[in-house]
């Protein structure tokens, strides 16, 4: 094939089919590939040195891989270090320690057993400057320091080209978001660095491509972003917050191409922040303006995050990727169909609706078993997308992968059959860590995702809070959502297949209106009524047991006695159960927490008489908590003749998590007790340890195991809430445990 520089676009156009064509063979393939699977987490802090507060903020943000696959190098930016990973044994990833460097690492690329690290050494925005760090890790417990090459500037992204010949350097030379509202130009302007790989490192050599005066937006402060290089050393440079892609020629240090990654224009999607999730608007002209970029072929795609707003107040954001070709035209445009994927799975970030939605950030391709993959990342959506591109310019999404919160890196390690995932996001104060997902590929089907909405209907779904069967039909479950989302309602689960389905949802209305209430349990009575239980905040609003019909709406709500009412703390209904009919029913209702009155370690379990309004109550003993933590209930199921099965967990999650129990208790024989009265203490059995079964996955483990349901065949089921996507993963666990014996 010819030098691209020498094509008009309709040879281009012609050779491009000619390369892609061979492809297409491999579309038998695909339809029998293997997919990839979470084998281990590997949470970052775990690599802070023996004298550090395991609190400290530290992060994995851009990752590589030796040249034998067995050692990860990661970027931390706020520790201003690279960190080590021993992979040997991919399942079990050990801590190798880290190398202090002497400012800011923004990226890092192995060349043969050498690991280039850009450093960001500026001293402002005005003054940027940095340093390309060459580290020999042919002993990875002891990187030895070989060089240190100027870099002119603040370096960001950098990529090594396939044959090893070169290194090019993206210098952004950052703007100061709070200088003139962060508007362009700001002057130093960036440019693009090439480092001729001949030699050893202290004789390598640089040259600088000048990339202004090419795009629209701002042409004397360009702002490389990422760069990604071909077989043929050609650079694909992204100017993300100019919109614009340029293709260098890294031989002849010259610009071949450069183009607009232009717009787009999006229906169907989210664009208000209003604890609704309704993909139902549209945005017209979004500006592009990708991030990460990297060659499929011939083809260039682009993660499209969107990161800048110019002086007229208009912003990017097209949350999609697109695949372009030398010349700029487009041969595939994701559009809203990966943010559509994202909000079937349950990981939509709602509380970025008004900004960029899930916001694709970074993006690889790579080649496992002849299978052509392209990975997308979303920085908010906390997953990776990734595609069968067997057929270059029409991707097809092959599956879902869940990660850590705030996935920046995407590191494909064909050779070892490997996909590491680095996620920056670090906050112990608030429980989550930054992490390394690691996945393998040859697993025969996909585990992730474990339930997800429709294919004939966009049904959005999240913060799953409570669990019930249908008491007459196969492979039919209930669940409702917390106060996480307005506009309560209940959803239609289709457990015959895998994963399993949420085909249907009926909204709550009382007098014709939307209700918000915060549901944390269902539970359906013998005539098809549910009833739900709704958490209060001991405040203005107040736990209530509500009863509904088939169609959702309410026809009674039920509020505790006032002189109950008055002892909660904090935390209250959570699982509900009802069992009987006529005047024989009794609804039951799982109390999270202790309340004043309540002994330490002893929570309570009302029984509520609809016929009469009276409350009774028990007491069900708690498992001691883990220092600083606390221990509650979250599920109450029954299981017929007076046995019940009781979610009991802590409030901690990843390595801290500790309790994740499924109890069994039986109240036959056993009157509950008035408030003011001594109330009856319940026995527990330990039915299964669920810490386990959410190991099982190889990710981190979560918090909020909130629902749980036994069907009419007597299976178990026990599904986690997402929190909305908000300060959490957005993963939820769909879980299928067994038999039950009733």
């Amino acid at each position: 094939m010819n030098r691209p520089t020498c094509l008009t676009r309709t040879a281009l156009s012609t050779a491009l089919i000619a390369a892609l064509l061979p492809l297409t063979s491999q579309a038998t393939v695909s339809r029998a590939a293997e997919y990839f699977e979470r084998i281990a987490t590997f949470p970052v802090y775990r690599n802070l040195g023996s004298d550090e507060d395991v609190a400290r903020q530290t992060v994995a943000e851009i990752t590589a891989v030796s040249r034998d696959g067995r050692t990860l190098i990661y970027t931390d930016s706020p520790g201003e270090r690279i960190g080590l990973v021993d992979i040997g044994d991919p399942k079990l990833p050990k801590p190798a320690g880290f190398v202090q460097l002497e400012g800011e690492p923004t990226s890092v690329a192995v060349h043969q057993h050498f690991a280039l690290v850009a450093i960001n050494t500026s001293l402002s925005f005005a003054q940027p400057d940095g340093v390309l760090a060459v580290f020999d890790i042919r002993n990875p417990a002891q990187p030895k320091r070989v060089a240190t090459l100027p870099m002119g500037g603040q370096p960001d992204s950098i990529a090594i080209s396939p044959k090893g010949r070169y290194a090019a350097v993206a210098i952004e030379n950052e703007r100061d978001e709070d200088l003139n509202d962060g508007l362009l130009p700001q002057l130093p302007a960036g440019f693009l660095r090439i480092v001729d790989l001949k030699g050893q490192p202290s004789r390598w050599r640089t040259r600088d491509v000048d990339l202004t005066g090419l795009a629209d937006v701002a042409p004397g402060d360009p702002e490389p972003e990422y760069v990604s290089i071909n077989d043929q050393d050609v650079a694909a440079v992204t100017l993300q917050e100019n919109n614009h892609i340029v293709l260098v020629d890294l031989r002849r240090g010259r610009i071949m191409r450069h183009f607009s990654a232009g717009q787009v224009d999006l229906e169907g999607v989210d664009v208000k922040e209003n604890d609704r999730i309704e993909p139902v608007g549209v945005l017209k002209g979004k500006r592009r303006e990708p991030d990460a970029i990297a060659w499929v072929g011939p083809l260039i795609a682009t993660a499209n995050e969107g990161d800048y707003e110019d002086a007229n107040g208009e912003e990017g954001g097209s949350r999609s990727f697109t695949l372009f070709d030398y010349n700029g035209r487009v041969w595939h445009e994701a559009g809203t169909s990966m943010e559509h994927a994202f909000i079937r799975a349950g990981h939509y970030p709602e509380s970025r609706s008004e900004n960029k939605g899930i916001e694709p950030e970074g993006i690889a391709a790579a080649s496992y078993r002849k299978h052509d993959l392209l990975f997308v990342g979303s920085e908010r959506g906390n997953a990776v997308a990734v595609y069968d591109v067997a057929r270059p310019w029409a991707p097809v999404m092959h599956q879902l992968l869940p990660a850590g919160m705030g996935p920046e890196g995407i590191l494909p390690i064909p050779s070892r059959n490997l996909l590491v995932v680095s996620s920056e996001e670090d906050s112990a104060e608030d429980g989550y860590r930054s992490t390394i997902s690691i996945y393998q590929y040859g697993a025969k089907t996909a585990s992730y995702p474990e339930i997800r909405s429709t294919e004939s209907q966009l049904i959005p779904w999240g913060a799953l809070s409570g669990l019930a069967a249908d008491r007459t039909q196969n492979d039919r479950l209930y669940a409702v959502p917390d106060s996480y989302y307005k506009a309560s309602r209940i959803f239609s689960i289709d457990t015959s297949k895998t994963p399993a389905v949420i085909d249907g949802q009926i909204e709550l209305r009382k007098a014709g209106r939307t209700v918000d209430y915060d549901l944390e349990g269902i539970a359906q009575a013998s005539n098809g009524d549910f009833w739900l239980a709704s958490e209060g905040n001991g405040k203005a609003k107040p736990n209530l047991l509500i009863r509904t019909n088939a169609k959702g709406e309410v026809l009674e709500e039920n509020a505790l006695p006032a002189n109950v009412a008055a002892q909660q703390t904090s935390n209250g209904f959570e699982g509900v159960a009802v069992v009987g009919e006529g005047a024989s029913t009794r609804v039951y209702v799982a109390f999270q927490r202790e309340w004043k009155n309540d002994p330490a370690g002893k929570v309570r379990i009302g029984v509520f008489n609809p016929n009469s309004g009276e409350w009774g109550f028990y007491h069900y003993p708690l498992d001691p908590a883990v220092e600083g933590g606390w221990v509650g209930l979250s599920e109450l199921t029954s299981i017929g003749n007076g046995q019940f099965l009781v979610i009991e967990r802590d409030n901690q999650q990843g390595p801290a998590a500790e309790v994740k129990r499924l109890y069994r208790i039986d109240l036959s024989g056993m009157q509950p007790a008035a408030e003011g009265q001594g109330f009856p203490v319940v026995n527990k059995r330990l039915e299964r340890d669920l810490l386990p079964d959410l190991k099982s996955t190889g990710g981190w483990v979560l918090d909020k195991v909130e629902g749980a349901a036994v069907d009419k065949q007597g299976r178990l089921f026990v599904v986690t809430d997402n929190d909305g996507v908000e300060d959490a993963s957005g993963e939820t666990r769909f879980m299928r445990l067994g038999m039950v014996e009733r």
